[in-house]
């Protein structure tokens, strides 16, 4: 059976990847922040966390085999290396050619870490020494997935124009599968194996075109490869945007635009349980690989962690919201306070949200002070310093909530098309890019002047970088303020 064993509610917009080790889980958002929970403690949130190093959208994240280290991409086009055990940046890893980083993997024995990016091409990176080694461009496609063998020889990739390719460890093409998705590939992961000189592998990739598909992977005795399709699945039927082997390759998982999460027997390709918990498209979806543990992400700003147990005695199965055995929520949730913004708030909606946020030690003071919303917003380490708060790693947690409070885009109920898609909040001085979408000025100015005039939603050229202004959608979003 499945059941949910907890909700987690931390991010404050779209959750695009998620990624588990022994200890740890950890999810990235669109709201440009990583969350760190550890597992062996009711998955409570770290003292570190959220992780604030990107200036952009963080598009995914993963851990170290080892567990020592955690990765993340994003929009700013940039790898960022943390410490898991102090939450702290060990290295920067700059895409070459400045382009948006979509997907980040390492290798088996960490030595390797491999990035792919919207400009379609692949950065191998010698991990230990954060040294780039090596970059191959797949064509003028996203590449959006990656993933590498388990024996660690070989590299898979995944792009939006629909192909499947295999790399060696020198970044020479071995295979290719140029129509592998239709309308393209979403993401990619290899089965695990116990043996490492085992020479059959399988690999998972699933697509626009609704399906997921395993494949045999070959290394054969002269050194070559061979790829060849073994089974397609259908339990979904919209797009799949994600999809993951359990840590023995029994199972595999993967979500959809329709909302679901399938979890399949892989051997045999048959559809064990289909969950329906997530209100929006599921974007995210990994295993433990110590437990029976599976976290899933989705565009409704959650994270389920579901315990799997028995996984094949229940062939066929729904699981419905009231079959779960526990399901509970366990995560910070977005204040709820009556008015939308922040600066509107009242010194009682500020001591709310500081115990909400599990700072109520601090409620009193900030009470006697008279520290409304708009207060809120301008505290700094010296103001936490004359308000007597004494702690360091206080001062530190409190500063970091209020960095979350401070983007627009946290409130819940604004709409989608006030957002930049850049940077993700409310939009002050609208404009229109040559691609015709509408961008925050600062953003798209920055864009242009630091990434080869390229359009940050279709990756293609900007033919001008004339930017018009949007007058409509500029009252619109005034109008849209006044009344929230």
């Amino acid at each position: 059976m499945v059941s949910l064993i907890c909700t987690l509610q931390g991010h404050r917009d779209d959750v695009n990847w998620c990624a588990l080790s022994a200890t740890h889980l950890s999810t990235c958002s669109g709201d440009k922040t990583l969350r760190v929970y550890s597992t062996a403690q009711d998955f409570s949130e770290l003292p570190y966390s959220p992780l604030t190093g990107h200036g952009y959208g963080v598009h995914c994240c993963c851990f170290s085999p080892c567990g020592q280290f955690l990765a993340s991409c994003s929009t700013d086009a940039t790898t960022v290396v943390w410490s898991v055990s102090a939450g702290e940046i060990e290295a920067v890893l700059e895409h070459p050619g400045r382009s948006p980083v979509r997907v980040c993997a390492f290798s088996p024995d960490s030595t390797h870490l491999v990035s792919g990016a919207a400009d379609g091409t692949l950065a191998l990176w010698d991990f230990p020494a954060k040294r780039l080694l090596s970059t191959r461009t797949v064509n003028d496609a996203t590449v959006v997935a990656l993933s590498f063998s388990p024996c660690g020889q070989a590299l898979a990739s995944g792009s939006t124009y629909g192909d499947l390719r295999l790399w060696d460890l020198n970044m020479n093409q071995v295979f290719a599968e140029k129509n592998a998705h239709d309308l393209g590939v979403t993401c990619c992961c290899f089965s695990p194996s116990k043996e490492k000189v085992e020479l059959v592998m399988h690999l998972a990739s699933c697509g626009q075109d609704s399906l997921v598909k395993i494949w045999t992977v070959l290394n054969t005795i002269t050194g070559g490869w061979e790829v060849k399709l073994l089974h397609t699945l259908r339990g979904q039927v919209a797009p799949v945007l994600s999809c993951s082997y359990s840590s023995d390759g029994q199972l595999l998982a993967s979500g959809s635009v329709d909302k679901t999460v399938t979890i399949y027997d892989a051997n045999n390709a048959v559809l064990l349980y289909t969950l329906n918990q997530h209100e929006r498209y599921v974007t995210a979806c990994a295993f433990s690989p110590t437990d029976a543990v599976m976290a899933t992400g989705s565009m409704d700003k959650t994270v389920n962690v579901w315990r799997i147990q028995d996984g094949h005695s229940c062939k066929g199965g729904k699981l419905a919201p009231e079959d779960c055995a526990t399901t509970f929520s366990d995560g910070r949730t977005a204040a709820g306070r009556s008015r939308l913004l922040v600066s509107d708030w009242s010194e009682e909606d500020v001591g709310a949200w500081l115990v909400e946020e599990g700072l109520e030690g601090l409620a009193v003071t900030f009470r006697t002070n008279n520290i409304d919303g708009a207060e809120l917003l301008e505290i700094t380490k010296d103001t936490l310093v004359e308000l007597r708060v004494e702690s360091v790693g206080l001062r530190g947690k409190v500063l970091r909530k209020i960095e979350e409070l401070k983007g627009v885009s946290v409130c819940s109920g604004v709409p989608d098309e006030y957002l930049c898609p850049i940077t993700r909040e409310l939009m002050k001085d609208p404009v229109i890019a040559a691609d015709g979408y509408s961008y925050e000025r600062e953003a798209i100015q920055s864009w242009i002047n630091s990434r080869n005039r390229s359009s940050p939603m279709t990756n293609l050229p900007l033919k001008t970088t004339l930017l018009t202004p949007n007058h409509t959608l500029k009252m619109a979003i005034g109008r849209w303020s006044t009344s929230h």
